[in-house]
């Protein structure tokens, strides 16, 4: 057989040389192309001629001797490829290589086929698509698309473990398949009227509850919105779908919790009433027990001197609540109307107010009696010093005037074994001090430390001070300094606080000097609480 036929010349000339898309020859050996058409010098240019590896790559980003290896071991390789060009953006085309030996060297035929604007559009079309698939198969809400007829055409995965059904069970199922068999012909209905005049309906648009039902026949409540689009003359609704059944229990829960605040409100009330009612008596058999601990120390100085305090703070004390009370109780009455409630509110509140007071009063009286009758034990348990102490702050914050503040600074890391009630009372008690004898506008400083199984606790005011004549009876009962008088105040606050400190095994010092304020310490053992 001749080495060349006639026509072999020809054949090259159309395969190749007449090609309108890039054809080469690539010798495996040189790495380099040994032929390349004219198409592909048009298209590639300089690039078509380079030596070395060339700079092509998929869109796995494979490079271009992988792509030869992979065609040598396959004898052919086809895919998608971009291609690096020189000047000009670069390629993207398909690439075909075939492989084959020539006087016993490799070599490999290379086309290349730019790729138009339309298989781009529809490559990124497929991409788009599969991206819309994924968000929806992987929403957090229920999706279901029917058609007009109400035949369901597709359906997400979290629609279907809603609704009980597996995998690709619902489509081609009626949508009222997921509607509660009592209502589905009013259902059906309401599909026919949205076909009519479809429209995107938001969730909590409709009125009443919405039911849904499960494969096994189990009712639930959802929240449904709607929207809806047109492939050519086919109308489709989306449905978005909301299992509500948490917020349902949490609706009736926050309902029953109202119904009992309201209840509890009612309680109150009636126990306001009530303790009023036995607080009057209280104070009247107060007075009597007054005139006749009168009498009895009448014979000694020191006792005669109590009665005329207990009798001074008494008479200030009382009296101001009392007649608050009595005061607002006869204005309620001039106010029987409804549209008066909130006049009626105002009074109500001075009585609480005043009761609250009188409370006080009567608990620091109570306070010395137990403690006079060794009716008092310190009780110390682990506790963090830290968080009792923003508890107390906590509490006194209601005493605050305008513009005062409460500054702490706290170093007591580990828990420490003390009494939280007795020592929750001391600091109520220097606090309150504190915010009543300061002004406007003026800075309480609480300051807290722990060290060598001690704790030294301090707390400052800019108040207005004590003088030194008064500051040798403040521990007394019933003493009160002579520059606030006028300030309401039984006088046992601190004769309380010294004598819980006693059962403690602390001790109290206090500084202080008129209109520059006080500062008061205590310092109290303790045992360390490890951490287990």
């Amino acid at each position: 057989m001749p080495s060349h036929h006639p026509y072999t010349l020809a054949l090259t000339d159309i395969l190749i040389n007449q090609a309108q898309e890039f054809i080469g020859i690539y010798d495996g050996a040189q790495e380099q192309f040994v032929r390349v058409n004219p198409a592909g010098q048009q298209l590639l240019g300089a690039a078509a001629e380079a030596t070395g590896p060339w700079q092509l790559r998929t869109a796995a980003g494979q490079p271009w001797p992988e792509l030869l290896a992979e065609a040598r071991r396959a004898g052919r390789y086809e895919g998608e490829v971009c291609v690096v060009r020189p000047a000009g953006p670069d390629l993207g085309a398909y690439l075909e290589l075939t492989y084959f030996q020539a006087q016993e060297r490799p070599y490999f035929l290379v086309r290349l086929r730019e790729q138009g604007r339309l298989q781009q559009a529809e490559r990124e079309l497929a991409q788009s698509e599969r991206r819309f698939e994924a968000i929806v198969a992987n929403a957090t809400i229920g999706i279901i698309v029917c058609n007009r007829q109400g035949t369901i055409v597709s359906a997400n995965r979290l629609s279907e473990q809603l609704f009980g059904y597996g995998a690709g069970e619902l489509p081609g199922q009626r949508i009222e398949v997921l509607v509660p068999g009592a209502i589905s012909p009013h259902h059906q209905r309401l599909r026919e009227s949205y076909n009519a005049q479809p429209s995107v309906r938001a969730m909590g648009a409709h009125r009443g509850d919405l039911q849904a039902q499960r494969k096994d026949g189990s009712v639930f409540p959802v929240e449904v919105s709607l929207s809806y689009f047109h492939l050519g003359d086919e109308l489709y609704v989306v449905s978005y779908v909301l299992d509500i059944t948490y917020k349902k229990e949490a609706e009736r829960e926050l309902i029953a919790e109202r119904q009992r605040v309201e209840r509890l409100n009612a309680d109150l009330e009636q126990k306001v009433a009530e303790r009023t009612h036995a607080l009057l008596n209280t104070l009247e058999q107060l007075e009597q027990r007054t005139e006749e601990l009168a009498q009895a120390l009448a014979v000694e100085q020191e006792l005669g001197e109590l009665k005329s305090r207990f009798v001074s703070m008494a008479s200030h004390e009382f009296r101001t609540p009392l007649t608050a009370v009595l005061t607002s109780a006869t204005l309620i009455e001039k106010y029987p109307g409804s549209d008066q409630q909130d006049k009626r509110l105002k009074h109500l509140q001075r009585i609480r107010t005043s009761v609250n007071h009188l409370n006080d009063i009567l608990e620091e009286f109570l306070s010395v009696g137990k403690i006079e009758e060794g009716k008092i034990e310190a009780r110390p348990v682990a506790l963090e010093l830290g968080a009792l102490l923003a508890d107390t702050i906590a509490d006194v914050q209601g005493l605050l005037k305008a513009g005062q503040t409460i500054v702490r600074d706290i170093n007591c890391p580990a828990p420490v074994r003390l009494d939280p009630s007795l020592l929750r009372k001391i600091l109520v008690n220097l606090l309150s001090n504190a915010i009543k004898y300061s002004g406007e506008n003026s800075r309480v400083t609480v300051q807290a430390a722990c060290a060598g199984g001690r704790l030294s606790l301090t707390v400052q005011d800019q108040g207005v001070g004590i003088s030194p004549e008064d500051q040798e009876h403040l521990f007394e009962r019933f003493f009160r300094a002579r520059n606030v008088t006028n300030v309401p105040g039984t006088g046992l606050g601190l004769y309380i606080i010294a004598k819980y400190l006693e059962l403690m095994g602390g001790t109290i010092a206090l500084r202080s000097e008129l209109n520059h304020g006080t500062t008061v310490t205590i310092d109290i053992p303790y045992e360390d609480h490890p951490a287990d």
